[in-house]
Formats: structure tokens, C-alpha cells, sequence
């Protein structure tokens, strides 16, 4: 694809894209507060342990789903830049637009994440 500043298509996804990293940046930073805050507290029973440690492991998938989220959202701004956004990255077909549409942050197109999903293909990106 071309560069973002010339195709008001690419426009959108880069606003979109920059729009999600800073919902995903305002969530890490209040999940990693509340599970300071949730360290903080001193509690007397069972029962309480028991809910602060659910609490504890919600807050810590929650910020391990972030970070994921938010990896995959600054890579597809830095294939926006470089000129390779809307490319799958283990084919190199394009992505389609439905597809991009909905995830913008995809890397890859339909049929390959399919098949990671299925373990034919290796994730690339999140083992990188």
C-alpha cells in the first residue's frame, strides 16, 4: 500500500490504529495502578484472600492481553510507515479490506490465521 499521508484510506487506519494504542496504554496503566493498589491491602480473612487473589490474576491477563493487543497495534503503525500495512505477514497476499476494517491491527490474512489457529502455521508475530 502507499503512504498513510497520501491515501485517506490508510489515513483512517493510522488515526483508528493511534486512537487503540492510546485505549490500550490508559487500560495497562489503570490495570497495573489497581494491581499495585490490590498488593497494598492488608486482609484478615479467607474469604478475602481468596478474592484478592482472583482479582490479582484478572488484573494480570488483563495486562498480559494488553500488552499483546498493543504489540500487534505498533507494529501494524510501523508497517504503515514502512509501506507494507495490509500485507499478510507469512504470505504476502493482501489483507482484505472487511478484514482490516475490523482488526486493523491484523498481520495476517484470513486464511493464515486460520491455519495458526489450527497450529498448520507458526504466529510469527507472537513469537517474535
Amino acid at each position: 500500500m502507499t503512504s498513510s499521508s497520501q491515501n485517506p484510506k490508510l489515513r483512517r487506519f493510522e488515526e483508528r490504529l493511534h486512537h487503540q494504542q492510546r485505549q490500550l496504554e490508559h487500560t495497562m496503566l489503570t490495570a497495573a495502578k489497581e494491581g499495585r493498589q490490590a498488593m497494598a491491602e492488608d486482609t484478615l480473612d479467607v474469604a478475602d484472600q481468596a478474592v484478592l487473589s482472583y482479582q490479582k490474576e484478572l488484573i494480570f491477563s488483563q495486562g498480559t492481553e494488553g500488552h499483546s493487543q498493543l504489540s500487534k497495534v505498533r507494529l501494524a503503525l510501523e508497517r504503515l510507515h514502512e509501506g507494507t500495512f495490509g500485507e499478510c505477514m507469512h504470505c504476502a497476499k493482501t489483507i482484505g479490506d472487511k478484514r482490516l476494517e475490523a482488526l486493523p491491527s491484523t498481520p495476517y490474512c484470513i486464511e493464515c490465521q486460520e491455519k495458526i489457529e489450527s497450529g498448520q502455521i507458526d504466529d510469527v508475530v507472537r513469537a517474535a
